[in-house]
C-alpha cells in the first residue's frame, strides 16, 4: 500500500474569504444559453448535458474516494453577475420577491450551487486525475469552482418533515412539476 502525504492547512479564516480550486467547463458559452436551474440542464433531444469540473492540480489530493460518490454538491462564483436589488422578478413570476427568497444569480456574494451526478473521473477519453464528468450543471463556461461536497441522501433530504416552497407555491408553478 502507498503512503499518502497528509498536508494539514492551518491558514487562519478570521475574514471571509473564497479561494477558486479549479474551473467548471460547460457548453453554455454565454448566459443566456444557461438553464435556469441545474435540473433542466438538458440537452434539445432530451439527453444529459454532460460537462467537465477541472480541480486544480493543489487540490485534485482532495479528490480521493470521490467516485463512490452518485451525487455532488458544486459551488461555484457567479464570476458575469453584475449587483444585485434586494427586490427582484423571476422567469415564472412578473410579482416582486425578496432576493433571499429566489435563486437570482445577482447577489451580494454570487455564490452557485448544483446538485450533480457524478458520471466518471478524468476527461472525456484522455487522462486527468483532476477532472470530473457531471452532468447537471447551469453555468457558464469558466466559471470559478469554489468547493465540492458530496450529496448524501441521510443528511441532504429532509423525507418526512414537511417541506414547503414559499411563494412558489402560491402561483402553482411547483404542481406542474412534481411527478405522482
Amino acid at each position: 500500500m502507498s503512503e499518502v502525504e497528509v498536508t494539514e492547512h492551518t491558514e487562519q479564516n478570521a475574514e471571509p474569504r473564497i479561494k477558486q480550486i479549479g474551473t467548471l467547463h460547460t457548453p453554455y458559452k454565454r448566459l443566456k444559453e444557461v438553464p435556469y436551474q441545474s435540473s433542466l440542464s438538458r440537452s434539445e433531444v432530451g439527453s444529459e448535458v454532460v460537462c467537465e469540473i477541472e480541480v486544480f492540480e493543489e487540490y485534485a489530493g482532495g479528490l480521493k474516494d470521490i467516485e463512490g460518490f452518485s451525487h455532488l454538491f458544486v459551488l461555484y462564483w457567479l464570476h458575469k453577475s453584475k449587483g444585485y436589488s434586494l427586490l427582484v422578478r423571476t422567469p415564472w413570476d412578473s410579482e416582486l420577491h425578496g432576493l433571499f427568497t429566489t435563486r437570482s444569480p445577482n447577489r451580494p456574494n454570487p455564490i452557485g450551487i448544483s446538485v450533480v451526478r457524478l458520471l466518471g473521473r478524468g476527461r472525456e477519453g484522455k487522462q486527468g486525475e483532476n477532472f470530473l464528468r457531471v452532468s447537471g450543471i447551469d453555468a457558464v463556461d469558466g466559471t470559478p469552482l469554489v468547493d465540492l461536497k458530496p450529496f448524501v441522501p441521510a443528511f441532504d433530504e429532509k423525507g418526512e418533515q414537511e417541506v414547503r416552497v414559499g411563494w412558489l407555491e402560491s402561483i402553482g408553478w411547483l404542481e406542474s412539476r412534481i411527478k405522482k
